[in-house]
């Protein structure tokens, strides 16, 4: 069984949010960014938590531990918990009931393998308890070590329930990716034949995306594919890859 072990899940504070739900029988599991990255020995930023606790429950179990509980999400399943000065959100476990391809209506869930298959890719599906102890219910593991990005289940569903998930794929591609791998072929024809839906995706979330994807150490292979499959000319006409990455320098430079 592999263990996390991690300044950030040992803290007191971290512990102090788990223990507030734990404590009530309810379940605290630290997921996505923050399992992926510790495991990779990489910085982790957001500390998310996945419950099977209501956000009512969340919010009461907080505040009766002297904790700051903020309702910033609650009727999609989120309370940020504020410890130390840190904030970490916290959400129940949740379920898909419908989508429009940018927004999702859920349920919540008791079960941790409902939310772990809502996501994204199986890399972003990690879990951990506040013992360190991984959970990993798709595979994600395998995955991360051999710098597989690839989408939970079927690509073209996953694209279809959100089609942000195009531009993160080329994303993660190119920050987790391993470069000798390349670029998940089944994920590549999906996000291809998703163009389409790109055009509900507002140009700050676009920006956004592929600012984070030019920051990637070496972002030029995840570039080329973005090229290649019709989603770089589709959010920037006109743009040549291989010019891309200069001008967001360029750019970084007169923003510093």
């Amino acid at each position: 069984m592999m263990r996390l072990s991690a300044g950030w899940l040992d803290s007191v504070d971290s512990q102090a949010v788990c223990a507030a739900l734990t404590g009530a029988g309810h379940r605290a599991l630290f997921v996505g960014g923050c399992v992926r990255n510790a495991l990779l020995g990489t910085p982790v930023q957001d500390l998310d938590i996945a419950t099977d606790a209501t956000p009512d429950q969340t919010a009461r179990l907080a505040e009766a531990a002297g904790l700051r509980a903020v309702p910033t999400g609650a009727a999609h399943g989120t309370i940020t918990v504020v410890a130390g000065g840190r904030p970490y959100e916290v959400t129940t476990f949740r379920r898909d009931v419908e989508t429009d391809g940018r927004h999702a209506q859920v349920a919540f869930s008791t079960r941790v393998e409902d939310d772990a298959a809502r996501r994204d890719f199986t890399m972003n599906a990690l879990y951990a308890a506040p013992d360190g102890r991984v959970i990993d219910p798709l595979g994600g593991i395998a995955d991360l070590q051999a710098g597989h990005l690839r989408f939970i289940g079927d690509p073209a569903q996953r694209i279809a329930e959100d089609y942000l998930r195009i531009l993160r794929f080329f994303r993660f591609t190119a920050w987790y990716g391993a470069p000798d791998l390349g670029v998940d072929a089944d994920g590549l024809a999906a996000c291809a034949a998703g163009l389409p839906g790109l055009a509900r995706v507002s140009a700050e979330r676009v920006g956004h995306e592929l600012r984070r994807l030019l920051s990637a150490p070496d972002p030029a292979p995840a570039v080329a594919a973005m090229s290649a499959s019709g989603v770089l000319a589709s959010v920037l006409p006109g743009a040549l890859s291989d010019a891309l990455p200069v001008l967001v320098a360029q750019e970084a430079e007169l923003e510093a």
